[in-house]
């Protein structure tokens, strides 16, 4: 057992990696770590504990480089884009729950929902940092939660055959 999982190290820091970046978080991050054969409660743990990490990675990085990227043309209209899709997306479940709205929304293990957008949304919306940090970290456990549920049932319905 202890022999498997250092074999298994490179894919679930890999997959580590993964759940730290805006485009796969946990929703890439621990099928990739559970078809690398790693143990799925551990790739739980390892890539929510990552991309948790990231949120007040991210307001950092929205209070500090932010400003000084934005004299960057290029980054101004990527970033007014990005700001676009998430203001539509995160706006109808911030305006009518608040900080719940926003756990609910970062809880949805789809493409575009996670700690990113949320960190992002709550910025835009101005909403307190404590408050949502702990919303978003919320929803993050959440849908990690939900995305190895769905990798428990795959692996049980591939080993049934």
């Amino acid at each position: 057992m202890v022999l498997k999982f250092l074999l298994s190290v490179p894919a679930l820091l890999y997959a580590i990696l993964i759940s730290m970046l805006p485009f796969g978080e946990l929703r890439i991050g621990i099928p990739l770590a559970a078809a690398a054969g790693v143990n799925l409660w551990s790739a739980f743990l390892m890539c929510t504990f990552a991309n948790v990490i990231m949120i007040p990675l991210i307001f950092l990085f929205l209070d500090t480089l932010h400003n000084f990227l934005m004299k960057i043309r290029l980054y101004e209209r990527l970033f007014k884009k990005v700001i676009h899709r998430v203001r539509k997306k995160v706006t109808k479940y911030v305006e009518k729950w608040g900080y719940i709205g926003l756990l609910i929304f970062v809880s949805i293990p789809l493409p575009g929902s996670g700690a990113w957008t949320g960190v992002l949304g709550a910025w835009l919306f101005g909403m307190e940092r404590n408050k949502s940090m702990i919303a978003v970290a919320g929803g993050v456990l959440i849908a990690g939660i939900l995305v190895s549920l769905a990798m428990a049932g795959i692996i049980t319905g591939v080993n049934s055959f």
